[in-house]
């Protein structure tokens, strides 16, 4: 279905991605029932150039902007959101160092190069087992000693979207001097020390092996650290990161795509001796489609409004996300709840998407820590006032979440 500038859902930046988003979800069934690393779907993600589609134009890249972004990632997430989210993770570095050039430069070339011979895969490591997620407030445990040669990585982080077939941890960690200072680490994921603790089991987006992920005394050079700061604005401001979070959703929105075909697809061949012609001729099914419809575009709606026009107003795109969020949930829900038995059968892939929209709101900041931002936007705006920062848990006591 094309926008209004005459783009489809698989044309972004001027890419057919109806090839890709194909090959993905070919390959996604297998993933999400082995819950293996879905090498597959990130092979094909890498060959059509995708990986590298944020770097920055210095550096020769396409450095596509936020909406392109957010279409992309729902492209993607209808042929296989764990793939998605895996490249995401990887575009997501290349944006903030598009825009604010943290990393050291040899560093960033050599990863550039790399990328031209095959996937180079990145993330940030950051959730922990006691910690949480820093969307809560909280210094990291994981410990950065100083060395001869540079710094020593010992700790635990939790939830590492893509751990096992990662190329580089971005490691977000507190050092050992005094003042004690927070900064990224940039380990490469082959050195010794690391340990993969595989114990991802969740219920949908199984194959993005976001398993916990130990360091144990690992090396890395003096200059391979990302925004060394002061411990007192180490903090996540989650109306910072609010468009990000937004670019999250789009992967649902594609999930919530691939359920909303998968509904249509069984509906028009289903033939029941009784009626002699399809289900999605009788006017049930035809009201559910249209349920699902409005749920489905309307959150397209949002998500678009929000990333076209309100780019740089956190509280509105934090808004777009919750909303939309829930809406897709809900339209996959009606889908599987219409059909019944089919609809919770592995077979016609529609059970696996409900079980992947389940994580669409799980991604921090989470559903309540986001309506209380509001709520204090709202009172804040009522008396006149810019909106304080959210408060944060004391690293003392840190509430746990389930996932990063």
């Amino acid at each position: 279905m094309p926008d209004p500038e005459g783009r489809t859902e698989l044309d972004v930046a001027g890419i057919d991605l109806s090839g890709v988003v194909e090959k993905l979800a070919n390959a996604a069934p297998a993933a999400d029932a082995s819950a293996s690393f879905p090498w597959d779907g990130i092979r094909a993600v890498h060959d059509a150039g995708l990986l590298e589609l944020t770097v920055a134009a210095r550096h020769g890249g396409r450095e596509i902007g936020l909406g392109d972004l957010v279409r992309l990632m729902a492209a993607l997430g209808r042929g296989d959101p764990s793939v998605a989210l895996i490249s995401l993770m990887t575009l997501f570095a290349h944006r903030h160092q598009a825009q604010r050039g943290f990393w050291p430069e040899e560093l960033y070339l050599r990863l550039l190069a790399e990328a031209r011979k095959g996937p180079v895969l990145l993330n940030a490591a950051r959730g922990e087992p006691d910690l949480g997620s820093p969307a809560r407030g909280g210094l990291p445990q994981t410990l950065a000693r100083r060395t001869t040669g540079g710094w020593s990585i010992s700790g635990t982080k939790r939830f590492v979207t893509g751990s096992t077939g990662l190329s580089y941890f971005l490691v977000w960690a507190s050092t050992d001097e005094t003042p004690q200072r927070v900064g990224t680490f940039v380990v490469l994921a082959r050195a010794p020390g690391i340990r993969i603790i595989e114990n991802w089991k969740s219920l949908g987006m199984r194959a993005t092996v976001s398993h916990d992920v130990e360091f144990a005394d690992v090396a890395v050079d003096r200059d391979d650290v990302l925004a060394l700061t002061g411990t007192e604005i180490a903090e996540q401001d989650n109306r910072a990161t609010a468009e990000g979070t937004l670019v999250l959703t789009g992967i649902y929105l594609g999930v919530a795509e691939a359920a909303r075909d998968a509904f249509l697809a069984f509906a028009a061949g289903r033939v029941p001796a009784n009626l002699g012609f399809p289900i999605s001729r009788t006017e049930r099914i035809v009201a559910l489609a249209g349920e699902i419809d409005l749920l489905v575009q309307g959150a397209r709606q949002l998500i678009f409004d929000a990333v076209d026009h309100a780019a740089h107003e956190p509280d509105k795109l934090l808004r777009a996300r919750l909303l939309a969020g829930r809406q897709l949930r809900q339209a996959v829900q009606v889908a599987v709840t219409a059909l019944g038995n089919p609809g919770l059968s592995s077979d016609g892939g529609l059970e696996r998407h409900f079980r992947d929209i389940q994580s669409v709101l799980v991604h921090a900041p989470q559903e309540d820590t986001v309506i209380s931002l509001l709520g204090r936007a709202a009172f804040a705006a009522r008396a006149g006032r810019p909106p304080r920062r959210e408060p944060t848990a004391t690293p003392a006591r840190l509430p746990l979440q389930a996932r990063q």
